[in-house]
C-alpha cells in the first residue's frame, strides 16, 4: 500500500513541475488537444495585382489550426488595363519646368480604401511537423474609391508675343481638343495636383487565394497568397477618356485581378 501511494505522489509532482515549464519564443508548439499556443497575429501586405498595387495589414484571431479569422484594412491603385507611360524630351522651360512621363487619354488616378472580414482555412495537419502549412483564404467587405483629377501640362500659344505658355489642366469639355492633342502636352503635373478635389465612390470587393505559410507555428509570419480578386462600384469608374481619339478606352464599374501578396507579420 505504501508503495502505491509513494508511486501516486511521484505522479503528481512530475505533473505538477511539468506544468510549470515555459514556453520558449520563436517555437513551434503544437497541443493534440488545444492545438496552437499562440492566438493573435498582426501581419503587413505587400500586394501587387495585374493593374496596380495595394499596401495593407490584417488582425487575425487564430481559432484553431484549421482556421483562422482577420480584419484586412489597405490601400492601393488600380490602373486601366490600356494605359501607359510615354514622355518626350522637352527641353526645360523658361520657368525651370521640366516634362515629365504622361498618360495620354487619362481623366483620373483611381485610388482605393477596402474594409474586410476574412478566413484562412489550412488542408492537413501535416504542416503540424514539416512546418509548411498550405490552404486557402477569402475575404469580403466594403470599398471606397477615390477619384483624383489627372492634371497635364498643355501648351498654349501667346498671340501677343508668339511665345509657347505651358499651362496645368485637368480635362474638360472645354480643353478636350488640347488635352487630347498629343503635340500640345508637355508632359504630366506634379502628382500633388488635384488631392484637393477628390471624389468618392462607394463600392465592394471580395477576394479568394490559395495561401503558402512557411513556419506555421513560428512567432514570425512568412507568408505568400495568390489568387483573384474582383472590385466593383455603384457606377464607371472614369479612369481614361472615352473617345474616338483614345482606342480601348471603355470605362467600368467591375475590375477582376490576379494578385500576389507577400506577408510578413508577429504571432503572440
Amino acid at each position: 500500500m505504501r508503495k502505491l501511494y509513494a508511486a501516486f505522489v511521484f505522479v503528481l509532482l512530475s505533473s505538477w513541475v511539468l506544468a510549470q515549464q515555459t514556453l520558449e519564443l520563436g517555437q513551434n508548439y503544437y497541443d493534440e488537444q488545444k492545438g496552437i499556443v499562440y492566438d493573435r497575429e498582426f501581419t503587413v501586405d505587400l500586394k501587387l495585382h495585374t493593374n496596380g498595387y495595394a499596401l495593407g495589414v490584417n488582425i487575425a484571431n487564430l481559432r484553431t489550426y484549421y482556421l483562422t479569422t482577420f480584419l484586412n484594412f489597405e490601400f492601393g491603385e488600380i490602373k486601366h488595363p490600356k494605359q501607359f507611360r510615354q514622355s518626350f524630351d522637352f527641353k526645360p522651360t523658361a520657368n525651370g519646368k521640366v516634362s515629365r512621363a504622361f498618360v495620354f487619354g487619362k481623366q483620373n488616378n483611381f485610388f482605393v480604401l477596402r474594409g474586410g472580414y476574412g478566413q484562412k482555412r489550412y488542408f492537413s495537419e501535416k504542416a503540424k511537423r514539416k512546418g509548411l502549412a498550405i490552404g486557402i483564404s477569402y475575404e469580403l467587405g466594403p470599398s471606397i474609391g477615390l477619384l483624383k483629377p489627372y492634371y497635364l501640362e498643355l501648351q498654349y500659344p501667346e498671340q501677343s508675343t508668339n511665345e509657347i505658355v505651358t499651362r496645368s489642366e485637368k480635362y474638360s469639355e472645354e480643353n478636350a481638343n488640347v488635352f487630347l492633342d498629343i503635340t500640345r502636352i508637355f508632359g504630366s503635373s506634379s502628382f500633388s495636383r488635384g488631392f484637393s478635389e477628390i471624389s468618392v465612390i462607394p463600392g465592394g470587393h471580395a477576394k479568394a487565394a490559395v495561401h503558402f505559410d512557411w513556419g506555421a507555428f513560428d512567432e514570425f509570419v512568412k507568408a505568400i497568397e495568390a489568387g483573384v480578386m474582383l472590385d466593383f462600384y455603384f457606377q464607371e469608374v472614369p479612369i481614361m477618356i472615352e473617345s474616338s481619339k483614345v482606342e480601348n478606352t471603355e470605362n467600368r464599374p467591375i475590375f477582376i485581378n490576379l494578385f500576389l501578396n507577400l506577408q510578413l507579420g508577429k504571432r503572440w
